[in-house]
């Protein structure tokens, strides 16, 4: 998903620099709609994966809940 919205975004600059503003836009609406996409299944995994639902191991979630959730935190205002 994050790959389809890479090779649009670089179609929408490759049209956009050669004059093509109606590809360019399309383009760039397409990249942006794949990005999202991406977000959503990014987050919805994520928070299977801290909450134990799925494929992913107990070790897994605890990984992450110990040494990357930490981090992520730390950058939210009010935690660090």
């Amino acid at each position: 998903m994050l790959y389809l919205a890479l090779v649009f975004f670089i179609v929408a600059i490759v049209a956009g620099v050669l004059g093509f503003t109606g590809v360019a836009g399309a383009a760039a609406a397409i990249a942006k709609v794949f990005f999202y996409i991406f977000l959503v299944l990014l987050l919805i995994s994520l928070l299977m994966l801290l909450l134990g639902v799925g494929a992913a191991s107990a070790q897994s979630a605890e990984f992450i809940r110990s040494s990357l959730l930490p981090l992520v935190l730390v950058g939210l205002p009010g935690f660090g």
